[in-house]
């Protein structure tokens, strides 16, 4: 199954020109897990000096994408949110992990931390998926929830 999860967010990021712009490396990818790693750069910091709300927004969206999609199934977010925590400045090193917390036939609930480079949670984010049932590799059997 691990294979399966590898595949299709290979696939995925191999797709998404806005996750590799920002630098993110994909450090795990597990059935339901995903762990993201990006670097701050200057043009990711807004007006005070420190990085736009959406750099740290960014990044967990695409973690629940990777960690989502993981499964196997096509999944698509329906609802997001996010806390900051603590500011992030340029040359930051974040770091987004990825819970599941819980998965259906239909929904997904997952909870994403994004730390710094010293372990201190700059954001929490949540994220629900709808699940549309499609698989990405239409010739291999998915198993059910």
């Amino acid at each position: 199954m691990s294979d399966l999860a590898h595949r299709v967010v290979a696939r995925m990021f191999d797709h998404d020109p806005f996750s590799q712009w920002m630098g993110m490396e994909r450090v795990l990818v597990e059935p339901g897990r995903c762990v993201l790693r990006m670097t701050v750069r200057s043009e990711h910091l807004n007006g005070f000096a420190i990085a736009h709300g959406g750099i740290t927004y960014a990044l967990s969206d695409s973690c629940l994408a990777f960690a989502a999609n993981s499964h196997g199934i096509q999944c698509v977010s329906v609802e997001t949110s996010i806390s900051h925590t603590k500011p992030v400045k340029e040359g930051d090193l974040l770091t987004a992990t990825s819970q599941e917390m819980s998965r259906s036939r239909s929904i997904g609930i997952y909870h994403i931390t994004v730390t710094d480079q010293h372990g201190t949670t700059v954001a929490l984010f949540k994220g629900t998926v709808f699940r549309t049932g499609k698989p990405w590799f239409p010739d291999e059997a998915v198993p059910d929830p």
